[in-house]
């Protein structure tokens, strides 16, 4: 039987305001390092809170063209 890959879901902006940046990365179909380096060129939107990096779903959500919208409302 071949190997499956998961498939990633973008999670609800509602249930899950944040996701970490290798999560985003994987959503993106980078790396860990690749998708830190996105993040610090500012390719992936990210928020600071102390010392974690985290990236906000809503916005990356807009980035891969999708709609939060009917999530929002």
């Amino acid at each position: 039987m071949p190997a499956r890959r998961a498939m990633s879901v973008v999670p609800d902006p509602m249930a899950h305001p944040t996701i970490s940046v290798p999560e985003a990365g994987r959503l993106l179909g980078l790396s860990r390092p690749s998708a830190y380096e996105a993040a610090k060129r500012g390719d992936i939107p990210t928020l600071r809170v102390g010392r974690r990096l985290l990236v906000p779903t809503a916005p990356l959500l807009d980035m891969l063209g999708l709609t939060s919208r009917s999530v929002r409302a």
